[in-house]
């Protein structure tokens, strides 16, 4: 497996270590280095890892949604609506 996706990662990593501590404009330059890198990481990686973090979002996705009906339901009760 090439890892030659690690080096825009590590790239987008560093810069973005950089967006967080700069407080000038060099910062902002820093985030859209490190968004652009982290995306090109994720366009050349292996499809293995790809089929992982696919999966990862997949399923982070689907508790976040639950979560989200849940307190919709407990609002929606509170407040005197009807489903």
């Amino acid at each position: 497996m090439p890892l030659l996706f690690l080096i825009p990662l590590c790239t987008g990593l560093v810069s973005g270590y950089i967006f967080q501590k700069s407080i000038d404009e060099v910062g902002y330059l820093a985030g859209l280095i490190s968004a652009i890198s982290i995306v090109i990481s994720l366009i050349i990686a292996p499809w293995e890892i790809q089929l992982v973090l696919l999966i990862l979002v997949l399923i982070v996705t689907k508790k976040l949604l639950q979560e989200n009906a849940y307190k919709t339901k407990i609002d929606r009760s509170h407040s005197g609506w009807k489903d």
